[in-house]
């Protein structure tokens, strides 16, 4: 049986990346999926028909309060709960911080924390009224380890990591479950944007000598929220190929 068969699932992020592979992966072990994504109708459409067009897409940003809260409504009122939530939109910059302007350390904070933040507390309600729920929170790496990449990118999701521990202590009375998900360098994503020496540096220490695939990601996190994974609250889950 699909290990997600009769949930629902709303991912953010969507529209490419890790974040198609996530609703992929989620439609493929039996959820209905939702996801939102901010400003890309083209690779929206494109996760929709790769998903086999069974997802609900919502151009909605993290940051926008009341879209937000109308797209859960919505995919309440439709399906009748969010079992799952997956904050999996995120943002980067590959800039030292000495040429870092505030507007770059700004955006990176709110997009990959407060959109968060936000998109938790509006999902939780629901989640708290009916006493069950799943929250994964896409992190990175760089929280757990101490690599070379922009600062406010380490940083946000060093929070991550926090806001995840916290809440799972917080949320846990009301038997919903959080949790971090940790990629190392993946072969989509962040890696594309990265000078040569940095990737050949990263697959010298990797045992596995080789970048993740999103799918292999994907499938990780499809595991972590099922009820199959049911005794696992509050942890970071690294995922980098043996750093």
């Amino acid at each position: 049986m699909a290990i997600l068969s009769g949930n629902t699932a709303l991912v953010t992020g969507g529209s490419r990346g890790l974040g198609r592979a996530l609703v992929e992966a989620f439609v493929a072990e039996g959820a209905r999926v939702a996801f939102s994504y901010a400003r890309d109708e083209a690779g929206a459409q494109t996760t929709i028909a790769a998903a086999g067009g069974a997802p609900k897409a919502f151009r909605v940003s993290v940051l926008d309060v009341a879209g937000t809260g109308a797209m859960v409504d919505e995919i309440e009122r439709e399906w009748g709960a969010i079992d799952i939530l997956v904050n999996n939109a995120g943002v980067s910059q590959n800039l030292p911080l000495a040429l870092m302007e505030e507007e770059d350390w700004d955006r990176v904070m709110d997009v990959n924390v407060k959109g968060t933040f936000l998109t938790s507390r509006a999902v939780l309600r629901g989640m708290i009224r009916r006493k069950r729920g799943v929250v994964l929170n896409i992190g990175s790496l760089v929280s757990v380890r101490m690599m070379d990449a922009p600062v406010h990118y380490c940083a946000s999701k060093a929070a991550i990591k926090g806001l995840s521990e916290a809440l799972a202590k917080e949320v846990a009375r009301y038997g919903i479950r959080v949790l971090c998900l940790a990629p190392g360098l993946l072969e989509d994503g962040v890696s594309r944007n990265l000078p040569d020496y940095r990737l050949a540096d990263y697959l010298k220490h990797c045992s596995l000598g080789r970048l993740g695939s999103l799918q292999e990601v994907a499938r990780s996190a499809a595991f972590l929220v099922s009820g199959a994974n049911s005794y696992m609250s509050g942890e970071t889950v690294v995922i980098d190929g043996g750093l």
